[in-house]
C-alpha cells in the first residue's frame, strides 16, 4: 500500500454528518445522520458527502461499501438556511462540492449496496446510484427541492432520473414532483428488492459478506465495468445542469425579494 493512499483511522471520525464503521471482510458500513437522528440536507452536509466518497474511494481496505440513513426516513428535510446561494460567487461553492459529490461516487472502484430506510425527498439520485438497491417498504422517491420549489432539476437528478426511469418518465417524475412508492419503484426497476424497514439493513449487509468472498480485482473491475456508461452521461451533463440550476435560482431570489 502507498504511504499515500488513505488510512481508514485518519478520516474514520472526520466527519460530522456520517458514522462510519468497518468489519474484518473490508465492508464499510456508511450511515448519515445529524446529530445523531434523522440525515437532513444542509450546505455541511453536502460538502462532507464528497469528501468522504473521495476518501473512501482510494482506501483498498474498503472492499464493499453498504450505505444507509439513520431511523426511519433517508432524507426528507432540507435546511435551506444553511445554503448561501444568492450570487455566483455563493453557488460557485455548491457548484463545487456538487460536481465532486457525484463524481468522487462514482469513482469509487468497489461495489456499493444501498439500504434505503424510508421516504427519498431530497437528492434521492445519490442512493439509487448504487450497484445494489434495497429498500424498505416505507420508502418514496420525490424530487422534492427542484421544479417543484422554481429551480432547475439540475444537480445530477436530470442525469440519474432519465437513465433510470426512461426519458419521458424521468422528465415526468422531475417536473411534477411525482411521487414513487417502493413497489412502484421495483416495477420500474429503479431498486432491486423491497423488504420491511427492520429486514433492510440486514439484508444489505447479508449482500455485502457475499461479495466480500470475492477477489480485490473481481471487486474493483465489476465496478468500474459498471460504472462506465454512468460516469459519461455525469461527464455530458452534470456541470451544465448544475449551472443552468443556479441561474434559475438566483432569478427567482431576486423575484422574491424584489
Amino acid at each position: 500500500m502507498s504511504r499515500l493512499t488513505p488510512k481508514f483511522a485518519d478520516y474514520q471520525h472526520r466527519y460530522r454528518n456520517i458514522a462510519l464503521q468497518r468489519d474484518d471482510q473490508g465492508v464499510l458500513l456508511v450511515r448519515l445522520h445529524t446529530n445523531g437522528g434523522h440525515f437532513v440536507w444542509s450546505e455541511e452536509s453536502h460538502e462532507e458527502l464528497g469528501y468522504l466518497f473521495a476518501d473512501i474511494g482510494p482506501d483498498r481496505g474498503n472492499r464493499v461499501i453498504v450505505l444507509t440513513a439513520t431511523g426511519d426516513v433517508w432524507c426528507e428535510e432540507i435546511d435551506f438556511a444553511s445554503f448561501k446561494l444568492n450570487n455566483p460567487a455563493e453557488w460557485d461553492h455548491t457548484f463545487y462540492d456538487g460536481r465532486k459529490l457525484l463524481n468522487n461516487l462514482l469513482d469509487i472502484e468497489v461495489p456499493i449496496i444501498c439500504a434505503i430506510n424510508g421516504p427519498a425527498r431530497f437528492h434521492p439520485e445519490i442512493p439509487v446510484l448504487s450497484d445494489i438497491v434495497i429498500a424498505s417498504d416505507t420508502t418514496v422517491f420525490q424530487d422534492a427541492p427542484h421544479f417543484v420549489g422554481g429551480i432547475v432539476p439540475g444537480d445530477g437528478a436530470h442525469v440519474v432520473w432519465t437513465h433510470l426511469l426512461g426519458p419521458n418518465r424521468g422528465r415526468y417524475f422531475l417536473l411534477m414532483g411525482q411521487e414513487i412508492p417502493a413497489a412502484q419503484a421495483l416495477h420500474y426497476g429503479v431498486v432491486s428488492e423491497v423488504l420491511t424497514k427492520d429486514k433492510v439493513l440486514d439484508r444489505a449487509l447479508e449482500i455485502a459478506a457475499l461479495f466480500a468472498g470475492k477477489t480485490d480485482l473481481a471487486l474493483r473491475y465489476a465496478r468500474v465495468t459498471l460504472t462506465q456508461r454512468l460516469k459519461r452521461l455525469m461527464d455530458e451533463g452534470l456541470a451544465q445542469g448544475l449551472a443552468l440550476e443556479s441561474l434559475a435560482a438566483i432569478d427567482l431570489m431576486a423575484r422574491l425579494k424584489g
